[in-house]
């Protein structure tokens, strides 16, 4: 027996009923992959425009008040600026770098066991494709065994085309089963990164709004330090003219009084 003829005995021997049961449990793990990333979505929804507008107006009132309404949201995009509003006291550069790490963690949770999904989607045609296969050896099995029958045996040969039928029958459920547990799966995929793309959007808008404010209280900052700084120097010109002013006035009186004096040592 040469290796294509036992392959093609373990394929008949157990058709693709197998594989048709594991495209099931592998459907039956998909759905409830898709029914706990939906149910993760839904519990992060939030009203982004009017999370921004809150933004915005808190941290005209002091960064724990932004803090606060960011707490107070449970979606994705609050968590990261949670975490640079906990670094705004460091500078937007340290906010920033926060907010980045923050990000990360968020895509994480936000893409997990999103691969089954993508992997499944792409994989089970082909494990269909493979119940096809094995339907259609079988078919030809059948016919290969019709053939080799003598003609006495008409009656029992009068049932090949039967099997035939039922084996290609089954390499065609197989197919359908492939493309019925994929579907769903690149679908949801699909949607649940659209939803991912959605939010980082929404993340990277929000960033922008508290690196925004910092940047512009660091740059009121700078701009009272330097008035602070010539306010200072000024006031030391100032103090310093007078003291110049007297020095020169007491040489002055000084040279006035030696001038006096020589005149009256003349005089006498």
């Amino acid at each position: 027996m040469n290796l294509i003829e036992w392959l093609q005995r373990i394929m008949v021997g157990f058709g693709a009923a197998w594989v048709m049961w594991l495209m099931i449990g592998l459907s039956v793990v998909s759905v409830a992959i898709i029914l706990e990333r939906a149910w993760f979505f839904w519990s992060l929804r939030d009203d982004v425009v009017v999370l921004a507008r809150d933004l915005r107006n808190t941290l005209k009132d002091s960064i724990e008040a932004a803090q606060k309404r960011m707490e107070a949201s449970p979606s994705a995009e609050a968590a990261v600026v949670k975490a640079g509003l906990v670094e705004a006291d460091r500078g937007p550069k340290a906010a920033e770098e926060a907010m980045a790490g923050a990000l990360a963690l968020q895509r994480m949770k936000l893409e997990r066991r999103l691969a089954y999904l993508g992997t499944l989607g792409n994989n089970a045609p082909f494990i269909g494709l493979f119940g096809t296969v094995i339907g259609v050896v079988g078919a030809f099995d059948a016919l290969g065994k019709a053939a080799e029958k003598p003609l006495a045996q008409a009656a029992s040969a009068a049932m090949a085309p039967q099997q035939v039928m039922s084996s290609i029958a089954e390499a065609l459920v197989a197919t359908a089963v492939g493309l019925a547990v994929a579907i769903p799966a690149v679908a949801a995929n699909n949607y649940f990164q659209r939803l991912i793309r959605s939010t980082i959007a929404n993340t990277d808008a929000l960033t922008r709004v508290l690196l925004a404010h910092l940047h512009g209280e660091k740059e009121s900052a700078l701009e009272e330090a330097v008035e602070d700084i010539a306010l200072a120097v000024s006031a030391k010109k100032a103090e310093a003219k007078p003291a110049k002013t007297n020095g020169a006035q007491n040489k002055k009186a000084a040279k006035k009084g030696e001038d006096e004096d020589e005149s009256s040592e003349e005089n006498g």
